[in-house]
This record gives structure tokens, sequence and C-alpha cells, in this order.
């Protein structure tokens, strides 16, 4: 299936690049597509003090964004005879130059290898969450120690079983047709997790006299509706790949109790996962929306790649201006 036509890959001087680009150039290879690499220089490494006593500021500026393309070739040269690419080297604040780069040139997926700071048992740095907040296209963050294929994949959704949201299904659609084009390409197992609660089941000694029994029925009535709904994203998958490939696929469901936050990276971790696929901004109102701060909360746990997109209609709060 192909996916992207327009990927920005972005180099992270402070990690190996080898594995993501790698992972980047055979995606727009197999995708047909366009690959930048984008650099982004804090305009203090432009210092002119940082300068041998002669330059002028604009000839040292010069010499540095040149020596940083050249590096950059390098990078790309072993990849270079099977793809079509281009370089930009920019000065700035690196996630806000990406995403002016993503509104500018319309790019359809920005690549990047996390930052994983030394300092934090983190995975992500700060460029990498204001990406995931703010980026208006899909953002793929790997880990420095990029596989060459995947072995497991989890893709992330919301099913909200009490009421239709507006943009849900689409961005469900969009997480089912990434994770599944990727499992595929990569002969990963691909796992579908949905986490439900019924929060409102510890109260019910309040206003019955059976309480162990309606808290039993209670349970099982929206486990059931939960299981629907999955039921329903499952066959959407089926639709959208065809019989063969679901069949290949053969997807595990996972349908834990529990607030998303706990239970989603409690079984990346157990499935020892390559990848999460997920959705990232929040929308008020919808309990337990895989997205906003529940996600925030998923990815300071997470220790894998994680694949982020927004649903339709998402505005950047980043501009050209």
């Amino acid at each position: 299936m192909k996916r992207f036509r327009n990927i920005l890959y972005v180099v992270e001087p402070s990690v190996a690049q080898d594995g993501g680009l790698a992972r980047a150039a055979t995606l727009a290879e197999s995708n047909q597509a366009l690959l930048t690499l984008i650099d982004v220089l804090p305009e203090e490494t432009l210092d002119l003090s940082l300068a041998p006593r002669g330059p002028s500021a604009d000839a040292f500026r010069d010499a540095v964004m040149a020596e940083r393309r050249t590096w950059i070739e390098s990078l790309i040269a072993p990849h270079a005879d099977r793809i079509a690419y281009r370089i930009e080297v920019l000065t700035g604040i690196t996630f806000i130059e990406v995403i002016r780069a993503v509104l500018r040139e319309d790019h359809d997926l920005v690549i990047k290898t996390a930052e994983n700071p030394e300092w934090s048992r983190l995975l992500f740095g700060s460029d990498d969450m204001h990406l995931m907040r703010k980026c208006p296209c899909p953002v793929w963050l790997m880990k420095p120690e990029e596989k060459p294929n995947y072995r497991r994949i989890v893709a992330a959704f919301d099913v909200d079983v009490h009421r239709t949201v507006s943009g849900e299904e689409v961005l469900n659609d969009s997480i089912l047709d990434i994770s599944s084009s990727l499992a595929l390409s990569d002969f990963a197992e691909l796992h579908l997790v949905h986490a439900w609660d019924t929060p409102e089941a510890g109260f019910v000694g309040l206003w019955t006299s059976d309480p162990e029994t309606t808290e039993r029925h209670l349970i099982e009535g929206e486990q059931a509706r939960h299981k629907l709904g999955m039921e329903r994203l499952t066959f959407r998958l089926r639709e959208r790949i065809g019989d063969e490939a679901y069949d290949y696929l053969s997807p595990r469901i996972h349908l834990p109790m529990g607030p998303a936050r706990k239970q989603i990276p409690l079984l990346v971790g157990k499935l020892e996962a390559d990848l999460v696929v997920m959705g990232t901004v929040a929308r008020t109102g919808i309990p337990g929306f895989i997205i906003g701060n529940t996600a925030e909360a998923m990815l300071y746990q997470l220790q894998c790649s994680v694949l982020a997109l927004k649903p339709p209609g998402f505005v950047s709060p980043v501009t050209l201006e």
C-alpha cells in the first residue's frame, strides 16, 4: 500500500542515525516518495565569537552550514542510488522549523530518531514531545538502535461505545491502515488494543441493595459493548486490506480493563513491542480517549518507537509567520 509521497527525515545529531535513516530510505523507496533530510542548527552554534579570527559573520555561517550539509551527504550516501532525496539545513528551534517545513512543503510524514536524553530514563526529549503534540502530519519517532524489521506492532485505539465522536472513525482507520501496512511489510505481529474502564462500578453500593451482583452486571455489560466496538473495528480492517491479508495478519485483540495510561504501557512492555501506533491530540469530554493527557502519560512510560497521528481537522499552533 502506497501511503506516503513526501517524507521529512529530521537529523538528530545527538544519537546514531544509521537505523532510522535506513528505515526512512526503505520507506521512501517502497512508496516511491521524495525523502527530505532536514537539519536545524541552533543559532548559538553560528556565533561568530566561536569562529577562528578572520572570517565575517556571513562567511562563518556559510562554512558551518556547508560542513553540515557535507556530513548529511555522507549519511545518506549508502542509500542515495535508490531514492530521490534533498537536503535542507536551517537555523532556529528544531521542532518549530520542522513543523514550518511540513506546512511549507506539505510533507505527509515526519521521521526522527528519538533524542533519548542521557540525563533521563525517558526515550523522548523536548523536541520529540513538541512534534508529537503540534506537528499536523504523522510523526514517527524511532529508537536510536532501530531494527531493520519490527517483530510486534501495537495499534492503540479509542472506541467510544456511548456516542458518535466526530473524526474518531477517520483517526482509527488511519491507525488501522498504517499499522497493518507496516505489519505486512515487516512480517510482524499486529496487536490491536483498546483499554476500557467502569469507574462508576465502585459506587453501586450507594444505590443498590446487591452491590456485588450489580457491579458484575455493570462490568460485563460494559465489556460486551467495548468488545463489539473492537469487532466492528476489525471488520473495517478486513474490508480495507482484504480477506487474504487479514487472515495472514490474524491481528490479536486486547481489551484490558483499566485506565489506558496504565494498561497500554503494561501491555506494550509485556509484548516487548517494537512500535506503538496511536493518536495524540486531546479532545475534552471523551473519557479514556488515547490522546492528550492520556497519550502524554503513556509516552513517558514507553521505551519503544512510536508513530503518532492527529485526527482530521487538526491545526498546528505553529505557523509560517
